[in-house]
């Protein structure tokens, strides 16, 4: 018994041990898996650099309480079954620093939210071992790189969310894995490609947001099938193509936003309008077409937003509402709905908040019942045709009113006093109407107020005292009315905000008040065209922020007993871009030493009474692109100094009292487009450095002085376009190479001593519209040739010795005008056909044998000697032709037995000319004598195959010559290339070729002649501009050319090397590409060859610079390249671009947010306070440019959809 009991006790004792055991162990267990997680926690808080606020001072190990006191630190929340960390909130602590792997440890975490903070680097793929994870929240940070490929293994998620960050690479196709997912937001990254079909297996979704990326292709028809979607947001993308039909059959369908896209096809067959869930439909800015239903809203119940601007919808604007009880906001802005009238039914919309119809063709009077609507908050019904006047009552029932802009319609009556009951108002625009009668003092009451715009109308009177006391006032328009008075002089003190008034062509009196001043914020001040007086006030140099400040035209003065005057003052104004201040013959301006210190690109001081000398100190004025003092009292000479002007395009110092002569250091500015120096009395020669000035394209210097020879370089300024020497003393020849002025417009040398014959070569002056030679001394014929200057309008010829017969060639001229060969020593009959039948006798007076009608006080043509004449005229004739006849005979004898060798040893040329229809083939000699023996003064330029010179054929024509470099192995190859590229292409876009010439050791293509040159030189070259319009429309001209290349003629051509000096601009600037020395053929239904020769580094696609494919999209990529240079500035290869920041990327990277950081400063430079309108515009220039350059060709747009996405922009631009 003893034994059992000793035993049993044994028994106890070690199953009580083993049960200690166990627990020990357990518990050991338990603090192993809690340090795993406080080790994963702390690792990740030492890759956190900063902790503004100390959020995870508690992280620590040493402040533990107890084994599971990770649980109680900041944003950390434990399982209580486990004890193992299951959240992670540390959203909104402005942290920084990257994800440690070390997190992917917590494999119980469940939560995880990092939101709201500067989290940066690469999402660590360690994340993806959190196999519970069911929310995953990173949005508002700075990571990059991109989703992982594997994000699907978390199969668990129910909400993921890295929006705003800076995401790239594509949507993974392992998304589809996540069949849970409810909530997906990845909006504001720079995630491309195109959205794959296999989300359409995420059965869950609720929630799609992809917003604000650079999504592409088209919208998969599977996204009907996501049967649980709520909310779909593709906004602001490229995405092309129709709109899913099936996604108007979602029944949980709330909100559909596919903004700003490329959206394409009928709006009725692509959305069905009829859905009692959707509350939010916005369509805008796409390219969607058709007829709205004119109940628009029967379907749509519960419609609260309903977007449909900047599309293409036609027909009438839905007229039939009431039906939409819920709908807040309505935008339709921007479409070609038919004229008519507005409709009335919007006023049952009783929760209407926002209502947009510009520019919808509207016309007739607003509704009246429209005011009643008491939820109105935002009124915008610009660019209409609306009429009638603004009901008295308007603002009765509007309480909530904050925005009504009425721009650009036929409004007219008085301003409603009841206006000032809407006081909540922020923006009124009542601009470019015809409203009359004075403004209401009530709108001084809108304490709201923030942008008034009144300028022209027929408004008059004074202005109410308490509208400069709306200290919310941030922008005041008044221009162009009749308002009259004079200004507070307090004026500044209650408007601390505003920052542009404009209140120019009106009949204001008085003095400006140097309160002024305190309205510390102005940024642009124009108070022209008024009856101002007094003194301008120095305080004007108060303003720190000003830069436009425009006061010509009024009746003020300066003290010029002061050290200290106005200008002076304005030297403080570091900002300060723009001053006007002409056409104020009191202000007796004298420019001080001081004005090198102003900051000033653009100075006009005409006809303001100054005097004095120009002092040495303006060549301190180096921002400085226009200076015009023209018509004052300034004296002494031009200063030397003059030539640190570099930035100088304009100079006018016309009507002034200048001596001197014109010094050489004008001709080191060489940015200067226009001189002026018209009406002084400088002396002297004209200088021999004129020829360098190659950027000038107006130059003035009549009445003055001057007495020398018209110097031989100056005939070498080929671009020039207006030349006035006039009323001098010239001297000396007009030379053939008058020829060189293939540009000009205007060429006054009358009053003078020129003593030459006129050259025939001044009938290259095609473009020439006005020519004056009057006043001289010529002598000889009137050229035939003449008769070739097609665009002449003015053609003054008198008081000269010129002799012989008035040219009947002169008949063809269309465009003439005016016309006088009096004082002549003239013969011979008067041309009666043309534009001669209008001109009168005071035209032909005063000449030595001229006849005629007798309307024109001459004496008629002897018909006898007509007769004889005639005759003898005849008889030349038959001779002449009978030796023609005989000279072709034996040419064509020869021709022909050259030709039969010919066919043998170059049959291509055969080909040529049989499948070009050519002109007949040129010689070799004459190409040499058009271009004066292939001389360096008529080379255009030269390229990778050879050289192109300017000449002009026997016939007159002037051509551009390609000649081939035989020495270069590709040489026969681009030839051929060329050849068969244009064999069959016509295009109005395409250069032309008119014939060619080519043997055993010369071939050569004869073009069309671009006279503007390349695309290139009006890029990059000083002194030329493009304006917005203009680059837009050469670039549709580009993308026409390459549509037809592409999709218009019989076999798809690629052009393999389109770049801006591979488009040549025409007298009218239209663009015309040229250059298939490397293009393809893609013959027999090919999509894609192949290549060994590369295009130009920049344009190339990454495809063809890599492995020699070559295909359309090929074309497409460079033309996107070369449509973001032309609107940046930038070339590709630009030194900037380096590593991985390339054109593209610069562009990708500022499109949402800095698109104003990109575009080409000339371009803001010439908008200047308007470029904020254009940006819309070049934003979607940019987007279309990103579009065609994604990295796989088939996710690149086609160019017949770029041609129209380009022709949709410049109308909306010009609308």
């Amino acid at each position: 018994m003893a034994k059992l009991y000793s035993f049993h006790s044994c028994l106890c004792i070690l199953s009580t041990s083993l049960y200690y055991y166990f627990f020990t162990c357990l518990a050991i267990s338990s603090k192993k898996n809690i340090t795993t997680d406080e080790f994963s926690l702390l690792a990740f808080k030492s890759s956190i650099t900063l902790d503004p606020y100390h959020m995870l001072r508690n992280w620590s190990i040493s402040s533990s309480t107890s084994s599971f006191s990770s649980c109680n630190w900041v944003g950390v929340t434990c399982d209580e079954h486990h004890g193992r960390v299951n959240a992670l909130n540390l959203s909104n602590m402005d942290l920084e620093g990257t994800i440690s792997p070390q997190l992917g440890n917590l494999s119980f975490l469940v939560f995880l939210d990092l939101q709201g903070n500067s989290f940066h680097g690469e999402l660590p793929h360690e994340l993806l071992q959190l196999k519970r994870l069911k929310l995953l929240n990173l949005s508002n940070n700075d990571f990059v790189g991109e989703i992982p490929s594997r994000i699907g293994d978390l199969s668990k998620l129910q909400q993921l969310d890295i929006r705003q960050n800076n995401i790239v690479g594509v949507i993974p196709q392992s998304i589809s894995n996540l069949s849970m997912l409810e909530y997906l937001n990845l909006k504001s990254n720079h995630i491309k490609g195109t959205i794959p079909h296999a989300i359409s297996q995420l059965g869950m979704l609720r929630i799609l947001d992809i917003r604000n990326n650079k999504l592409s292709g088209i919208l998969p028809t599977t996204i009907s099938n996501m049967s649980s979607l709520e909310e779909i947001h593709l906004a602001n993308n490229s995405l092309s193509g129709e709109i899913p039909k099936g996604i108007g059959d979602l029944t949980q369908l709330r909100t559909v936003n596919l903004q700003r896209n490329f959206l394409s096809g009928n709006i009725l067959s692509t959305l069905m309008f009829n859905s009692s869930s959707l509350q939010n439909l916005a369509l805008g800015f796409n390219n969607l077409t058709g007829i709205l239903p004119s109940n628009v809203c029967q379907g749509l119940p519960n419609l609260r937003l309903l977007y449909l601007y900047v599309n293409d919808l036609s027909g009438e604007m839905p007229n039939v509402w009431h039906y939409c009880k819920e709908l807040e906001e309505l935008i339709l802005s921007f479409n070609n709905f038919d004229k008519g009238h507005m409709p009335a039914d919007i006023a049952n919309l009783p929760k209407l908040q926002s209502l947009y119809l510009i520019s919808n063709n509207l016309e007739g009077e607003i509704p009246v019942s429209l005011f009643s609507i008491s939820s109105l908050r935002e009124i915008s019904l610009d660019g209409n045709n609306l009429n009638g006047t603004l009901p008295d009552e308007m603002c009765h029932q509007l309480p909530q009113l904050e925005i009504f802009t009425l721009l650009g319609n036929h409004l007219e009556g008085a301003i409603p006093r009841s206006i000032g009951n809407c006081t909540l108002l922020q923006t009124l625009t009542l601009q470019d109407n015809f409203f009359s009668g004075s403004i209401p003092m009530e709108i001084g009451s809108l304490n709201q107020l923030q942008l008034l715009q009144m300028g022209n109308n027929s408004l008059s009177g004074p202005i109410p005292l308490k509208i400069f006391n709306i200290s919310t006032l941030e922008y005041l328009h008044l221009e162009q009315n009749s308002f009259s008075g004079m200004l507070p002089s307090n004026l500044g003190f209650g408007l601390p905000n505003l920052q542009q008034l404009h209140m120019y062509g009106n009949k204001f009196v008085g003095k400006i008040p140097n309160s002024i001043s305190n309205a510390s914020n102005l940024v642009i001040i124009d108070l022209s065209s008024n009856q101002f007086s007094g003194i301008i006030p120095n305080s004007f140099g108060d303003l720190t922020f000003l830069e436009s400040l425009v006061l010509g035209g009024n009746n003020l003065t300066t003290d010029d007993s002061l050290e200290f005057n106005f200008l002076t003052s304005l030297t403080s104004c570091r900002y300060l871009k723009h001053l006007e201040v002409s056409e104020m013959i009191n202000l007796q301006l004298k420019l001080p030493k001081s004005i090198g210190n102003l900051t000033l690109e653009h100075f006009w001081a005409n006809s303001c009474g100054m005097n004095g000398n120009i002092p040495l100190e303006i060549g301190n004025m180096s921002n400085l692109i226009r200076l015009s003092l023209s018509r004052n009292n300034i004296n002494g000479s031009i200063p030397k100094t003059v030539k640190g002007l570099q930035k100088l395009q304009s100079l006018d110092l016309d009507y002034n009292d200048l001596q001197g002569s014109i010094i050489d250091e004008l001709c080191d500015i060489t940015s200067l487009s226009e001189l002026n120096l018209t009406s002084n009395k400088l002396v002297g020669v004209l200088p021999t450095c004129l020829g360098n000035m190659t950027s000038l394209r107006k130059f003035y210097i009549g009445s003055n002085r001057l007495a020398s020879e018209i110097p031989s370089s100056f005939w070498n300024l080929n671009d020039i376009l207006e030349v006035n020497l006039s009323s001098n003393a010239l001297t000396g020849i007009i030379p053939p190479e008058i020829k060189n002025f293939r540009a000009l417009i205007l060429l006054d040398l009358s009053r003078n001593q020129i003593s030459s014959n006129i050259p025939a070569t001044i009938s290259f002056l095609r473009t020439l519209e006005t020519l004056s030679l009057a006043d001289n001394k010529l002598k000889g014929l009137i050229p035939e040739s003449l008769g070739e200057m097609v665009g002449l309008s003015f053609l003054d010829l008198s008081q000269n010795l010129l002799t012989g017969v008035i040219p009947k060639s002169l008949e063809s001229l269309s465009y003439l005008k005016y016309i006088n060969f009096s004082y002549n020593r003239l013969q011979g009959e008067i041309p009666n056909g043309g534009p001669f039948k209008k001109f009168t006798f005071e035209s032909f007076m005063n000449n030595e044998a001229l006849c005629g009608s007798p309307q024109l006080q001459v004496p008629p043509c002897d018909k006898q000697i007509r007769k004889k004449s005639k005759t003898k005229m005849l008889l030349i004739v038959c001779i002449s032709s009978i030796i023609v006849v005989l000279g072709i005979l034996a040419i064509a004898c020869i021709v022909l037995q050259m030709h039969k060798k010919k066919e043998v040893e170059n049959p291509l040329e055969k080909d040529l000319s049989t499948n070009l229809g050519l002109l007949k083939r040129i010689s070799y000699s004459e190409l040499v004598q058009a271009t004066n023996g292939f001389s360096e003064t008529n080379l255009l330029g030269k390229g990778g195959f050879g050289s192109v010179y300017q000449g002009m054929l026997s016939s007159g024509k002037m051509v551009a010559i390609k000649v081939l470099d035989l020495k270069l192995e590709a040489t026969t190859k681009s030839f051929n290339a060329e050849c068969n590229a244009m064999r069959n292409l016509r295009h109005r876009n395409l250069v032309e070729i008119i014939t060619s010439c080519s043997n055993v050791n010369f071939r050569s293509l004869v073009m069309e002649l671009m006279s503007n040159g390349s695309l290139e030189k009006w890029l990059y070259t000083d002194n030329y501009f493009l304006g917005f319009l203009q680059r837009l429309t050469i670039m549709i001209d580009v993308a026409s050319a390459l549509e037809y290349l592409h999709h218009g003629s019989s076999i798809p051509v690629v052009h393999c090397d389109l770049k801006p000096s591979n488009v040549l601009l025409d007298e009218n600037m239209v663009a015309h590409v040229s250059d298939f020395g490397i293009s393809k053929l893609l013959d027999d239904g090919q999509s894609k060859a192949h290549t060994q020769t590369l295009a130009t580094i920049g344009y190339v696609a990454p495809e063809y610079g890599s492995k020699g494919v070559i295909s359309v999209k090929g074309d497409v990529y460079s033309f996107g390249i070369m449509l973001m240079e032309i609107f940046t500035g930038k070339k590709p290869t630009d030194e900037m671009f380096a590593e991985e920041l390339t054109l593209k990327t610069w562009i990708s990277e500022s499109i949402h947010n800095s698109v104003m950081e990109v575009v080409d400063s000339k371009l803001v430079s010439q908008h200047g306070k308007e470029i904020h309108e254009l940006l819309a515009h070049v934003s979607s220039i940019f987007v279309l440019a990103l579009r065609c350059c994604e990295d796989l060709p088939e996710a690149r747009v086609n160019m017949t959809d770029v041609t129209a996405s380009l022709v949709k922009i410049k109308t909306l631009f010009t609308q």
